[in-house]
């Protein structure tokens, strides 16, 4: 997937927080901490440094979800971290996107904390995020 590919279906994805743009994606994926994992209905962008991953954003197409994919690009996306020498994950999540703080919960993550009126979305509102960690197993 280009940078464009990236920014159109996280546009798909996304108001609150806002969508990406390409110029954004692109700065992403050219830091050498950075990496891409994608299957064809979705991504998955992270980044490590040190010992810590953090997903930064996790997009699959709204009329492909609640099939898997969301938990199959978690899978990559650990396997990765892991290779490069993660030993925990950690990410944001809107406090009210329920589905994904659910995927994230099935998959072995924990809140660990809260960042109050974080988000802004487009009719000025302020949305909390949830923040969520997990140990990667280096077995």
């Amino acid at each position: 997937m280009t940078a464009a590919d990236l920014a159109s279906l996280h546009a798909k994805c996304f108001v609150t927080p806002r969508p990406w743009t390409a110029q954004e994606f692109d700065g992403f994926l050219t830091s050498k901490f950075c990496f891409l994992e994608t299957v064809a209905t979705g991504f998955i962008l992270g980044r490590v440094i040190a010992d810590e991953a953090e997903i930064l954003t996790l997009a699959v197409d709204p009329t492909a979800r609640r099939q898997g994919h969301g938990a199959a690009l978690l899978t990559l996306y650990h396997a990765t971290a892991k290779k490069m020498g993660a030993t925990d994950s950690f990410l944001e999540v809107s406090a009210e996107n329920l589905a994904a703080m659910g995927l994230y919960r099935r998959a072995g993550y924990e809140i660990s904390g809260h960042r109050k009126n974080y988000y802004t979305a487009p009719d000025g509102a302020k949305i909390n995020a949830t923040l969520m960690r997990m140990p990667i197993k280096q077995s």
